[in-house]
């Protein structure tokens, strides 16, 4: 990298003009460093405490339209819905596994009560677990899942929905 001061520039009161310079060429060389690194820079992560915010996708539950965020890599699954002091009424989260598992969730750094269905490949439920906020016991699955959606605790109750009942979308095949 190259840096150039320009000759008609007049120095800062409290910093010279070269310190200037020399200040703004090692802020550009470490991003040129940064951008020329075999893997590329970090994916961005949520500060400690701060919501993650992911591309949500429509999924239909009877009538009811529903945004759901995609959690699909290990650590937006880990981070979840942790650290939101809300969760409006038809939001909610879809966890996306690779392979079938018998899924299980805990609520350690989560600050709102939520149920979440364990869902087959075509969005059949297979059991709804009804989760406390800020709590260490797991709820799992009945049967292995790749589909985990949360949603405000009660919602799948207040709405008449059950193991065999189906929510419809993108994510499921319809097989």
């Amino acid at each position: 990298m190259i840096c150039i001061k320009s000759s008609g520039e007049t120095p800062h009161r409290t910093l010279s003009g070269r310190r200037i310079v020399a200040a703004l060429c090692t802020a550009a060389a470490a991003a040129c460093l940064t951008a020329l690194t075999p893997t590329g820079p970090a994916q961005a992560q949520p500060a400690a405490g701060v919501p993650q915010s992911l591309p949500a996708v429509p999924l239909q539950a009877g009538l009811y339209i529903i945004q759901a965020e995609v959690a699909r890599t290990p650590l937006e699954r880990q981070i979840g819905l942790m650290h939101r002091p809300s969760l409006p009424v038809n939001r909610g989260m879809l966890f996306v596994f690779e392979v079938p598992a018998t899924q299980c969730f805990w609520m350690k750094d989560t600050l709102v009560p939520l149920s979440a269905a364990f869902l087959q490949d075509d969005g059949t439920i297979v059991n709804v677990v009804d989760m406390q906020p800020r709590s260490e016991v797991s709820h799992c699955s009945a049967r292995p899942v790749r589909y985990v959606l949360e949603m405000n605790q009660g919602w799948f109750a207040k709405r008449g929905f059950k193991p065999g009942s189906r929510i419809a979308g993108p994510p499921f095949s319809t097989r």
